[in-house]
């Protein structure tokens, strides 16, 4: 389904609609409007008020069982497109108003101009989501909604145009398969900057679609961990298995695997016989992942144990590998972590995967120790340091793998005004 000017169309309208997407794009641009933050908060908020009431349940709640997403979490990341969300968004990211400096240069934030979303598939708002970053930093946006979307984020997208027409000017949404190169180089044409989600195999058909002269802006998969004593308690053992068992490891803030602050494999056997049965209980309350990742990772279970693999513990849905080696790599997800041996002095050597780092949560009782393993991740490239229990948390105002969004999406202009200009912005009070 394509979204065009606040209207939906069929795909099979796309060339006729790629032909004219240039004048239309630009429309707004030539016109020298400015798409107001507040007129963006208003939408978003009044949209996402009737998403919590329940108006969108049709779509959002085969999909929050889907993912395992509780009504708590559900809750929390609507929140994050009401108005309080938005405005502590735009307060943090945007916080440099216009100034006039030395020389009477007025210096300003402006919009990219043309903004093209290649999303990811792996949340099904995310799109959506991205595209409300662009309209607050006052873009035209053009998305490509991933492959196999579920229709939330043009459903969604549609409803905003609805509550705000004037939106309408600032939002394109097509089907475009990742495989239709010309029709996405076309799109990428046309735009001042790309924001894609994905991973390197993303990023790099990106890098080949878009002109030298486009602004590529990385939001890539990142792997996130746990850095765990051995003597790390109980509960926060447990508050971890639950985070993984409800985001069932999908998204770059979820865990993949244990890093266990030791050389010994007798610590990371007794680590795993004790973590396993806490794991297996977070499984059993969550409830069990659905039929078909459970074989998925049932035959990798069991080509293991044909390769005479050691240590590993299956049982209630859930698998606990304990590995040899270093490496920081993707688990099989739903619900399968490795432990591995890593001590404290070899920590930073995770710095060797910069670019890919993202959360690291710590498990460690003594202040000190964790005070100092934190230090080092922060050291290594981590970009998010959190308790067991909140690695994949939404908090408002948060930053993307170290980096705010609204920024990325904006540029700075200097324009020398005359003394006689500079006066009369003087006085119009924006000093």
């Amino acid at each position: 389904m394509i979204l065009y000017r606040g209207e939906l169309m069929e795909d099979s309208r796309q060339e006729e609609l790629l032909a004219s997407l240039e004048t239309d794009l630009y429309a707004p641009l030539r016109r020298g409007d400015r798409l107001e933050t507040e007129t963006v908060i208003r939408a978003f908020d009044a949209l996402a008020r009737r998403v919590l009431a329940g108006e969108f349940d049709e779509i959002v709640r085969p999909l929050l069982e889907a993912f395992g997403i509780g009504d708590d979490q559900f809750r929390e990341m609507a929140r994050l497109f009401c108005r309080e969300g938005l405005e502590r968004k735009c307060a943090l990211e945007l916080c440099d108003p216009p100034i006039l400096l030395e020389g009477n240069v007025l210096r300003e934030r402006r919009p990219l101009g043309v903004l093209l979303h290649i999303a990811a598939g792996n949340v099904d708002a995310l799109p959506a989501y991205s595209v409300a970053e662009g309209l607050l930093a006052g873009n035209v946006n053009i998305l490509k909604l991933p492959m196999g979307d579920s229709g939330l984020s043009v459903r969604l997208l549609h409803e905003l145009v609805r509550t705000e027409p004037r939106l309408g000017d600032y939002i394109y949404v097509f089907d475009v398969p990742s495989l239709e190169t010309e029709t996405l180089r076309r799109l990428a044409k046309l735009a001042d900057g790309a924001a894609v989600w994905g991973g390197d195999a993303a990023a790099e058909a990106a890098r080949q679609l878009t002109e030298i002269d486009t602004k590529l802006i990385l939001w890539g998969h990142k792997l996130s961990f746990a850095y765990a004593e051995p003597d790390a308690e109980d509960e926060t053992l447990s508050a971890l298995a639950r985070s993984v068992c409800q985001t069932e490891q999908l998204l770059c803030s979820s865990c993949q695997g244990i890093f266990l602050d030791t050389e010994d494999p007798e610590v990371q056997r007794a680590f795993g016989e004790r973590f396993f049965p806490i794991f297996r209980e977070a499984s059993r309350l969550t409830g069990l992942p659905e039929l078909g990742m459970r074989a998925k990772n049932a035959v990798s279970l069991y080509t293991e144990r044909l390769e005479g693999r050691t240590g590993l513990y299956s049982g209630d849905g859930v698998t606990l590998r304990l590995l040899e080696g270093e490496d920081l790599e993707l688990s099989w997800l739903y619900r399968d972590l490795w432990v591995k041996r890593l001590p404290l002095a070899r920590l930073y050597d995770l710095r060797r995967y910069k670019g890919h780092l993202q959360t690291a949560a710590v498990l460690a009782p003594d202040p000190e120790k964790r005070r100092a393993i934190r230090r080092i991740l922060a050291d290594a490239g981590v970009c998010r340091i959190t308790g067991p229990g909140n690695m994949s948390r939404a908090v408002c105002g948060e930053a993307h793998d170290g980096l705010y969004p609204l920024r990325e999406y904006t540029r700075i202009t200097e324009t020398q005004l005359t003394p006689e200009e500079a006066e009369a912005w003087k006085r119009s009070g924006k000093a």
